[in-house]
């Protein structure tokens, strides 16, 4: 470990505050900060100093949804948790939560092990864990107030994928009134997975197998309607909500109107509802397959209404999903059929940057960015002041940003282990320079200096916004 390390010159970005501040680190945290050129800065001494001069110095982000290694559609997601933390720290992510699944006839406990025996001693980055609970019973319900002991406070149902993860109303409820006694979130996967099913069968009939129509019957409809039911379900029973990959504009507004009402109900969204659309979906000669995600990608016109959700907060966090399938030998299991196609999107190293460029398009303040990046899903998932802030005591998870570099995103240059990019040779301006982790760079002016291992288990504490 080095000593003490100062990081001089930068605009210092939260997502309370932006000042031209030095920044003192000492044994891993955030020792001291004091605007830059004055007597206490200047009496700053340390053994290693960085110049950020020019440039931004931002906590790193907090990406509160991915899958590593997760096994689905008879495949498993392409990036491991040693090459997926890479490219996170590679992106400015410093703190993934990732999830373990809980198979049906299981107990939540096996799950868990199952995927903290995946993850240790293999990551870049400090992690996370929620639990995917896909059995409801007295046993697993038992289970949940243990979980949330020892730092596992938040579980994702899904309305989706009957036969697999699905959950029936009657379990989301029993769930959900015992998130409401131990203190834990319940995250939703908010889509009607019967119906869709059902839609999936008649537009196969029909002979209609192309990668388009996976969006074509996964309707927006059938996103909202699960939205309103989910919420409902929270409501009577007493608990607070977290919607996962929120979508589409219907569902944004059940979300808003449950706001207004005063319900502890929370939504994310990630980067390619916000940049991507059914024209990926449609693209000619199964590229479109490379865009198969659920929720999946909606017409054009939906991303002003996710991009008001963001400012008007009834969308709280940006998360990416992150679950890489490659297109070779992987989302070509659905030639033919799209129901076949593995369900998930790369973009861990993606998020921070295209969140950049939304400041530089004018959606989102500089200090917004950071808030549904960074501070909000660490408060969200009980990390904040530890992670997603930069202040006296935090871990100094700190990015060095340069905001006026700029890049084109490629499968050719990009880091997580899939073989195509979801933003293949999109511009963007703003670029990840050095990204520090509890003291300790693991990219260094734009190279890779960090090391598996150095990523420890973050146990975390309740939603940091419920009383």
């Amino acid at each position: 470990m080095v000593g003490r390390t100062l990081i001089r010159g930068g605009l210092v970005i939260t997502a309370s505050d932006e000042l031209h501040a030095d920044v003192l680190i000492e044994d891993g945290r955030i020792a001291a900060l004091a605007a830059s050129g004055t007597p206490a800065a200047e009496a700053f001494a340390a053994e290693r100093t960085i110049d950020a001069t020019g440039k931004y110095v931002i906590p790193g982000g907090v990406d509160a949804h991915t899958h590593m290694e997760l096994p689905f559609g008879g495949t498993f997601a392409s990036d491991t948790f040693e090459t997926g933390t890479r490219a996170a720290a590679w992106g400015g992510t410093t703190t993934i939560v990732d999830f373990a699944v809980q198979s049906v006839g299981h107990s939540l406990r096996e799950g868990l092990d199952a995927w903290h025996a995946k993850a240790e001693g293999n990551c870049a980055i400090d992690y996370g864990f929620h639990m995917i609970v896909s059995d409801v019973n007295q046993d697993t319900l038992k289970e949940m107030d243990l979980l949330v002991e020892e730092g596992v406070t938040s579980f994702k149902q899904f309305m989706a994928y009957p036969g697999v993860f699905y959950s029936d109303d009657g379990q989301i409820l029993r769930a959900m009134q015992r998130s409401a006694e131990n203190g834990g979130l319940i995250m939703m996967h908010a889509e009607n997975g019967i119906a869709i099913d059902v839609l999936v069968e008649q537009a196969l009939a029909r002979g209609e197998t192309d990668p388009r129509y996976h969006g074509e019957v996964r309707k927006a409809l059938l996103e909202a309607e699960a939205t309103h039911r989910a919420i409902r379900l929270a409501q009577v029973a007493g608990a607070p909500l977290y919607v996962v990959h929120v979508s589409a504009m219907e569902a944004v507004a059940e979300l808003a109107r449950a706001r207004d009402e005063g319900l502890p109900v929370f939504g994310e969204t990630c980067p390619q509802y916000l940049f991507l659309s059914t024209d990926n979906l449609a693209e000619p000669d199964f590229e479109g397959s490379k865009y198969v995600c659920s929720t999946p990608l909606r017409p054009k016109e939906h991303q002003a209404k996710l991009w008001q959700g963001l400012r008007t907060n009834d969308l709280q966090v940006v998360s990416t999903d992150h679950c890489p399938f490659c297109f070779v030998g992987q989302k070509e299991l659905g030639r033919g059929d799209f129901s076949k196609i593995p369900n998930g999107l790369p973009g861990v190293e993606n998020r921070m940057d295209l969140l950049h460029q939304a400041v530089v398009d004018g959606h989102i303040s500089r200090r917004r960015w950071i808030e549904i990046a960074c501070a909000t899903p660490a408060r969200m998932f009980g990390m904040y002041p530890k992670k997603g802030t930069i202040a006296p005591g935090a871990d100094a998870d700190i990015v060095i940003y340069d905001p006026h570099a700029e890049q084109v995103m490629s499968a050719e240059t990009h880091h997580m282990n899939v073989d195509y990019s979801a933003y293949e040779g999109k511009r963007t301006t703003g670029r990840v320079e050095t990204v520090l982790s509890r003291g300790e760079a693991v990219i260094t002016e734009r190279e890779y200096t960090g090391r598996a291992g150095h990523g420890v288990y973050t146990p975390r504490s309740t939603c940091q916004y419920l009383n």
